[in-house]
Formats: C-alpha cells, sequence, structure tokens
C-alpha cells in the first residue's frame, strides 16, 4: 500500500499568466500558496490480474490503454507501470471544479504514486514538469503551469515562467508575524458553484494566441500585479496586499463574461462592506471559492454566513506532494 498527498492552492497575484499561450511570447510572473486541503492518491497491489482505478467511476480494464480515465492512463503509461495487479483510488478534501486546482494536485499525487512504487526519485521540478506535460502536451488542455508546480513544491511561492518553458520558483520571503497575519485574515468561501476550468481558460487561450489587444493588456496588468502583490507580502503590508486583491479581481472579471456572475458579484460585494478589505475569485472564474483578506473576520464571517455561504478554513502547506504512507 502507498498513500500519497498533494495540497490544493490558492492564487496570491500574477495568476493566468502561466498558461503557454502568454508566456512563451512574454513571459510570466505569479504568487501562489498551498493549502492543508488534499488530494489523495492510494495505490494496493491485487492478486487478480486487472488494473482497477477508483474516482467518481469505478473502472476495471485488463490493460493501461483500456483506461477511459485520461490523466490515470497518461501517468500509468509515463511512469511505465504496466503491472495487471494494480489498484488505484483517488479521494480529495474538497470536489474537484472548485478553483482550488485539483486537476494538478490529482495528476503530481499520482505521479508520485507510481514513481514511488517503481522506486524511482523524482524531485519536486520533475514532478511538476511531468503533470504539465501530461495535462498540456498529451491531453492538450488549454491550462497553465500553476497548479502542478505549487502542489509539487507546497509554501507560498514566486514562480517566473520563461519563454522557452522553464520555471523558476523560489519561496517568499514573508516575515513570521506577516505570515501569521495572511494565515489568520485570509477567509476562503464556497459559492456552491462548480466549473470546469477548461472551458473558461480556452476563451483566455484562444486570445492570447491571436493577439487580442484586451487580453494581453489585462494579462500584462496582472503580470504587474503579481509583481507588486510579492512586493506587499514581503514588505510586511498586507493593507497593500488586500488592495492589490481587490484590483486584481476587477481586472480578472473584465478578462472575460463567463468570469463572474450576479450571485457572486453580490456576495462579493456584500463583504466589502462588511470587513473585507480585499477579494477575489480563486482560479479560472465562473464559481467555487470566493477569498477575502478580513478586517473583520468576525463581521464578514457574519456577513456571508447570511448570504447562505459555507467557509472553508485552512492554514498554508509547507511539505508539497509526498507519500504519507507506505508498506
Amino acid at each position: 500500500m502507498i498513500i500519497t498527498r498533494s495540497p490544493l492552492r490558492v492564487s496570491l497575484g500574477g495568476g493566468g499568466t502561466d498558461l503557454p499561450s502568454y508566456y512563451t511570447e512574454h513571459g510570466g510572473f505569479l504568487v501562489a500558496a498551498a493549502i492543508d486541503k488534499y488530494v489523495y492518491i492510494t495505490k494496493h497491489t491485487t492478486f487478480q490480474e486487472e488494473v482497477i482505478v477508483k474516482y467518481s467511476k469505478l473502472e476495471r480494464v485488463a490493460s493501461v490503454d483500456q483506461i477511459e480515465h485520461p490523466i490515470f492512463r497518461e501517468a500509468l503509461k509515463l511512469t511505465g507501470v504496466t503491472d495487471p495487479h494494480i489498484e488505484l483510488t483517488s479521494m480529495a478534501d474538497i470536489p474537484g471544479g472548485t478553483g482550488l486546482g485539483s486537476s494538478g494536485s490529482f495528476t503530481t499525487a499520482l505521479l508520485k504514486a507510481l514513481h514511488t512504487h517503481k522506486k524511482n526519485l523524482v524531485s519536486p521540478a520533475e514532478l511538476a514538469e511531468q503533470a504539465c506535460d501530461i495535462e498540456i502536451n498529451k491531453l492538450g488542455e488549454p491550462i497553465g503551469k500553476q497548479d502542478q508546480y505549487i502542489a509539487a513544491v507546497g509554501g507560498i511561492t514566486a514562480f517566473t515562467f520563461h519563454k522557452d518553458g522553464r520555471v523558476e520558483f523560489r519561496p517568499c520571503k514573508i516575515a513570521e508575524e506577516t505570515l501569521y497575519n495572511l494565515e489568520d485574515n485570509l477567509l476562503l468561501f464556497f459559492t456552491g458553484y462548480s466549473r470546469s476550468a477548461s472551458s473558461i481558460l480556452k476563451d483566455q487561450n484562444d486570445r492570447s494566441k491571436k493577439n487580442d489587444a484586451s487580453m494581453l493588456d489585462n494579462l500584462h496588468f496582472t503580470k504587474e500585479l503579481g509583481y507588486k502583490s510579492l512586493d506587499a507580502l514581503e514588505g510586511g503590508n498586507l493593507d497593500e496586499f488586500a488592495r492589490l486583491m481587490d484590483v486584481h479581481w476587477q481586472r480578472k472579471k473584465a478578462r472575460s463574461s463567463g468570469m463572474s456572475n450576479a450571485h457572486i458579484n453580490d456576495w462579493y460585494d456584500h463583504a466589502m462592506v462588511n470587513g473585507a478589505l480585499g477579494g477575489k475569485l480563486i482560479g479560472a472564474g465562473g464559481g467555487g471559492f470566493l477569498m477575502f483578506y478580513a478586517d473583520d473576520k468576525k463581521r464578514l464571517r457574519h456577513a456571508m454566513r447570511e448570504k447562505g455561504l459555507q467557509e472553508v478554513r485552512f492554514r498554508f502547506d509547507f511539505e508539497g506532494t509526498k507519500v504519507v504512507a507506505q508498506n
């Protein structure tokens, strides 16, 4: 039995500049944080000669090529696991399609389990790049590299996406007191909406490829917000970080008509007059989680409860993708 886990994530600034359609021409930059909500993969050896994969569905097949789930299939192929006595199961603290990067977390956790099975040593960067190769290159998803990298490395991390595809990253230099205040004052609320990130990101991807001026201007501005957000965090200026979150959200809404809706706008506005200094929708948009930096947490929690939104409390994760059990 092998059990691995990968953390989910929240974007703190610059999100959207990690798509190849943008960074291969202009370079990308963002800051992201891993949180203590996880995707788990268990690997078990079975007696019967069959491959079993369990997720929202159950598949029992004779060979890897017959697996319908594309990430399970491609991860097994990439790692060269052909053992017909294998059972793989995925579980998650929070459902997919909610903006916390679950697909990247799932892929990195799965690859970690398969590499552990093969007794391969892989670095976090290798793990992230293999996950990107599966999702972006092999499966053609119009997504970025943020989710796979932050899941693999953990922490609160600054990422630079180079035009040649290289990804540089470093932990943000945040003072201990600032870190505790950030963790205490960032609040996550579930909107109740789940959606496919791919469908929303496809519009951004297509327009970036066509050099759409308004899209590129928006992403250039967003990248600058990423740098400014890093400066605010490392300078201990959390009020400025919160203000930048609000600027980020206003620009993000302008990026695509599917980014928000009347309910999300109403909840956001309600939060901003009830204790929030700034906030944004996490992920590609259209649903998932609203995150706010709160000046008055008690007031904000009460206001969001009035609107029927469920809070998910979290801490940051500094371990990244890891093996949690093996025997």
